[in-house]
């Protein structure tokens, strides 16, 4: 499969996470030839925080993810990851896959069961041939090093075509924390949990009923903020980790969540950039509205509606689908007090094409690689930023051919 157009230019240098150790290997879980599960430990003292999909069918290991977080953290613990079969919608062998392989990896890892946390990204209603994944344990453990997460990143992906991650050093009371993260995404995705998976370390310390507030606050702020085709996964897992190895206590420090806000934002934006046939990467602003709630309405419309992805995908410049979207949206609007721009363009306002718009700018506009979508509602102080891709036709031909 090609690399995304809009893919970064190489992989992050990673600078070690204290506390954390990472190992992949390839399990054959669907596919020959390519790693597909990776495992981390965590080092004793490590808080861990986490948000998942809403989705009524959300998988087995989302479940038991759920009822795992908050507990002790004195004895660390652990991370393991497949890609290639969700695990989702396989009833009670997909609980015991999930409970069979939460035993194996206590055990090899010396840590609680209750303190494995699991994951399945791929495709749903199989059942997950857990044994393969089993069988890699003892190689995985002994594997574990703290410059393994690049390879990490490469085993939980599906169709994306890069790995992401991000990283950010934070200057606070005391010295200097990291944050890490790895995340995988390309298609399922969309608010509510956007299928993506998403993996947070730092070695800042800071209680987990803080960092559960912290991460929920940020993941509503960035990967609640993208969609690619609307599509909320069975599987959407954020986990993040603070392993307190360096002794620094963030709990009420800004640059420390300025900093994790745009580790997020970069991984939020990767996905994205990922998104199954994208060719461009898409900003919606919507300023102006009744209330912040009626902005975000307006901005997933547009962000959302096949119609708009469609023309730019074409590099047609068919603002009239932004209108469509705009109306449909639900949120309070006026005709007359509407305004619209494509980057700095004004296309329109005052419920009319803007007079010194011309066809010709908007679709030279169209033919950049990064759009943006400004809609002012013109009717009070309400705001939100979305961010999306186009639609092309290689979405239509990976996902026909998914499971091929």
């Amino acid at each position: 499969m090609a690399v995304s157009p809009l893919a970064p230019e190489s992989f992050p240098v990673m600078a070690p996470v204290a506390g954390v150790r990472f190992a992949s290997a390839e399990a054959h879980v669907r596919y020959a030839n390519r790693r597909d599960v990776m495992l981390v430990h965590l080092a004793p003292g490590t808080a861990v925080a986490g948000v998942f999909t809403t989705s009524a069918t959300r998988s087995a290991p989302v479940r038991d993810c759920e009822e795992k977080l908050g507990g002790d953290p004195s004895p660390g613990a652990a991370i393991l990851v497949n890609s290639g079969n969700s695990n989702a919608f396989t009833g009670r062998a997909g609980e015991e896959a999930v409970a069979e392989l939460t035993r194996r990896v206590a055990e090899v890892l010396e840590v609680p069961q209750a303190r494995v946390f699991t994951a399945s990204t791929g495709v749903i209603g199989e059942p997950l041939p857990h044994e393969r994944i089993a069988a890699k344990l003892p190689d995985l453990a002994a594997a574990l090093a703290e410059d393994g997460i690049e390879g990490a990143a490469r085993a939980i992906m599906t169709t994306d075509t890069f790995p992401k991650a991000a990283m950010a050093e934070v200057e606070a009371d005391g010295g200097t924390v990291r944050i890490a993260g790895i995340a995988k995404g390309s298609g399922m995705i969309a608010p509510d949990m956007a299928t993506m998976l998403v993996y947070l370390f730092t070695d800042a310390k800071i209680a987990q009923p803080d960092l559960q507030a912290l991460v929920k606050a940020q993941c509503d702020l960035t990967f609640n903020c993208i969609t690619v085709d609307s599509d909320t996964s069975t599987s959407d897992t954020l986990i993040m980790a603070a392993t307190g190895a360096s002794g620094i206590d963030v709990t009420d420090s800004v640059a420390f969540n300025d900093a994790l806000h745009a580790v997020m934002l970069d991984l939020a934006h990767q996905v994205v950039r990922d998104g199954e046939g994208a060719t461009k990467f898409v900003e919606v602003r919507v300023s102006g509205a009744a209330t912040d709630a009626d902005a975000r309405r307006v901005a997933r419309a547009i962000a959302d509606s096949p119609l708009v992805k469609t023309a730019i995908a074409g590099e047609d410049p068919n603002w009239g689908r932004i209108v469509m979207a705009v109306g449909k949206s639900g949120a309070m609007a006026d005709r007359d007090r509407l305004s619209i721009r494509l980057g700095d363009i004004l296309v329109a306002e005052n419920g009319f094409r803007a007079p010194g718009y011309t066809e010709d700018q908007g679709a030279a506009y169209m033919k950049r690689q990064e759009i943006v979508i400004a809609v002012n509602m013109g009717l009070a102080g309400g705001m939100a930023t979305m961010w999306t891709c186009d639609l092309t036709h290689a979405y239509i031909s990976i996902n026909a051919d998914y499971r091929s």
